[in-house]
């Protein structure tokens, strides 16, 4: 195990050694706004990019459901723009309250799943800002199967 996490951590490094002007940020805070279908929706987001085609993106949901998401992003550029498109997956924790009316008490529910996500990335040139639209179904795995595909986001980040 610690191999497998001094290996990750060895990439890590490199990766961000190997940065170049490619993206025009490197590391982005913000607020995401979703559809309330999914179990990652508005959430608070960070992304941080690797090297100039990589990132990972941190989500939490706070309210119900709690959740806390990670993606793994491959940008790439779109020609003739400052616009870059990605796509990626990852997976996500989620805490639900449910009531049980055998026990008569809200129980808090435990659901892990999958997301996948492709979108369009813009940094403005002359403003620390980043905005984001992307398309992130989720497909949930234990506790509860669904799979939830209407889960549209658009993402506004403070850059630095």
């Amino acid at each position: 195990m610690k191999k497998i996490f001094s290996a990750l951590l060895l990439i890590a490094i490199a990766g961000t050694a190997n940065q170049t002007n490619a993206q025009s940020y490197r590391t982005g805070l913000g607020v995401r706004l979703s559809s309330s279908g999914a179990m990652v929706n508005n959430s608070i987001s960070i992304k941080h990019f690797l090297n100039d085609a990589t990132a990972v993106e941190g989500l939490f949901s706070f309210g119900d459901p709690l959740a806390l998401g990670a993606l793994l992003e491959i940008h790439k550029p779109i020609s003739g723009s400052d616009i870059r498109w990605y796509y990626g997956g990852g997976g996500y924790l989620a805490f639900i309250k449910t009531y049980d009316p055998n026990k008569q008490k809200n129980e808090t529910n435990a659901n892990f799943g999958a997301q996948g996500v492709i979108g369009l990335d813009y940094k403005f040139a002359n403003l620390p800002l980043n905005l984001s639209l992307d398309w992130k179904p989720e497909l949930n795995i234990v506790s509860d199967i669904n799979f939830e595909p209407s889960a549209i986001g658009f993402t506004a980040r403070f850059t630095f």
